[in-house]
């Protein structure tokens, strides 16, 4: 009877716990991503997976047919994949989905390190057959900030810097996500 009362008083202890102290898993969410043009989305290209680490969040992407070298990668603000018509009148790919994602409204582009947007993700380096492998972290943001945003990747590198062209030049956004 002792320990019936003692397995009774455990279980209720373990069922009065919030959901999070019985489940240490870490928060994870996976995306798939789309070449992206001026007409809308396209073809799907890989998928990505993010989860809270230790040191921040954990993006691996798997990936293939993407120009080879360096990207800029970035969360951005919005939602949308779209394309939308830019100041001259001429549609750009996946500009529905804003700007980099700033909630704190630096304004100001310095990396994943710096103390600017949030949104800037270490460089996606994409192999010479065109793939990606590996992982890189972003050490301010978690899986919580990605709820109803995107994901971009720019057709160029990111200098983390607004000189000499802004956001970093990464130039034109050829492949996005949506969270």
């Amino acid at each position: 009877m002792k320990t019936l009362l003692a397995l009774g008083a455990s279980l209720a202890a373990i069922a009065a716990l919030p959901a999070a102290a019985q489940t240490a898993k870490p928060a994870e969410v996976s995306v798939w991503v789309h070449k992206i043009d001026d007409k809308g989305v396209g073809e799907e290209i890989g998928k990505i997976y993010f989860k809270d680490g230790p040191k921040g969040l954990v993006v691996s992407a798997r990936l293939h047919k993407l120009p080879p070298g360096p990207h800029g990668f970035h969360i951005h603000e919005g939602k949308s994949c779209a394309p939308k018509a830019g100041p001259d009148g001429k549609m750009v790919p996946g500009l529905s989905a804003a700007g980099h994602f700033d909630p704190d409204k630096t304004g100001k582009h310095l990396g994943p390190d710096g103390q600017g947007h949030k949104g800037d993700l270490p460089a996606l380096v994409v192999a010479a057959d065109g793939t990606t492998s590996g992982s890189v972290v972003a050490p301010r943001l978690k899986v919580a900030d990605l709820t109803g945003r995107s994901l971009i990747v720019h057709a160029g590198g990111d200098n983390y810097s607004d000189q000499p062209a802004a956001l970093g030049g990464g130039g034109a956004r050829i492949a996005c996500a949506r969270f």
